[in-house]
């Protein structure tokens, strides 16, 4: 059935609204935490990081964005295809880079995609079964993960949240169950899915256990950068403080907000212990931002920009 013209201008105009609104109330939540601080306080938390903790943030950082070119190695093993470990690994760190800082990473994360694996011989129709794969696997490992860690660690949500449950305990119920689905379906049904003129087979048990075991490698040490670089005695344990990392995570993806920006950071200020102050978390959620995005993102846009030289001259 066609779409009316009104319905398909709604249908690109409601996403952008939403976005909006959620960038609003998040920026309102913050406001309304920072209502004892100043711009200052998060100045003098930012210079005070110790230069240690912004080192080893940096090499963790290093270390998880080359745990992601797992998900498009792994991805070379599904469509069965040859190419360079360097060239997937390249091409995987540019389009997550990019994605990850400015979101919509199934439009940019594609393009890249498309641009450096078409060049180096890969179909049009390979480089979509791996796009797919990269992206439905990416939510398997996040509810593999996340339900994993909401029903070890049910943490308490605070009532501000308005949510219809008092802690994570029903999202781990429910992540959890979408991934026996997930491995329900990938064993009952041998046949592929077709999806238009194509054929999609599941992953194999065997490749969809490892990017379970990439995803907690990966989001273990994002969650790492940002503990380094929270105050000292927070109070905070690592394995508490990775749930309320992964439960602003998921707002963030949910949220579809750029880079979850704002979403993200409303969630780590809400579920902070009363003793500390919101500057010095809001402080410690910039840095991050720093070191984990923009500064992957100009050594991914430098790479690019020399593959474009390179692809030039040749």
């Amino acid at each position: 059935m066609l779409q009316s013209p009104t319905l398909r201008r709604l249908s690109k105009i409601l996403p952008i609204i939403l976005i909006v609104f959620l960038l609003t109330l998040s920026l309102k939540t913050i406001i309304y935490e920072l209502k004892n601080d100043s711009l200052q306080d998060i100045w003098q938390y930012l210079q005070g990081i110790p230069q240690l903790h912004k080192l080893g943030a940096i090499i963790l950082t290093a270390l998880g964005y080359l745990v992601m070119t797992a998900y498009d190695l792994l991805g070379f093993q599904y469509i069965k295809q040859a190419l360079a470990p360097t060239k997937i690994a390249t091409t995987a760190f540019i389009s997550y880079a990019v994605g990850n800082t400015i979101g919509f990473t199934a439009f940019s994360g594609t393009a890249i995609r498309y641009r450096f694996y078409y060049g180096w011989g890969v179909s049009n129709r390979k480089i979509a079964h791996l796009i797919l794969f990269t992206h439905l696997t990416f939510w398997l490992g996040l509810f593999a993960v996340g339900g994993f860690v909401f029903i070890i660690d049910p943490l308490t949500l605070p009532t501000v949240l308005k949510l219809p449950f008092d802690s994570v305990h029903p999202l781990g119920l429910i992540f959890l169950s979408f991934v026996l689905i997930y491995f329900a379906i990938g064993y009952y049904w041998k046949r592929p899915l077709q999806i238009g003129s194509e054929s999609i087979r599941f992953p194999s048990p065997r490749i969809s256990l490892q990017l379970i075991a990439v995803s907690c490698l990966d989001w273990g040490l994002a969650c790492s950068v940002l503990y380094l670089l929270l105050p000292l005695g927070t109070g905070w344990s690592y394995p508490g403080f990775f749930g309320i990392y992964i439960l602003a995570l998921t707002a963030g993806l949910i949220s579809t907000v750029p880079g979850g920006l704002g979403v993200f950071e409303t969630v780590i200020l809400v579920l902070r212990p009363p003793s500390l102050s919101a500057s010095d978390i809001l402080g410690a959620l910039i840095a991050y931002r720093i070191i984990y995005y923009f500064i992957p993102l100009i050594v991914a846009l430098t790479l690019f920009i020399l593959y474009e030289l390179k692809k030039n001259k040749s």
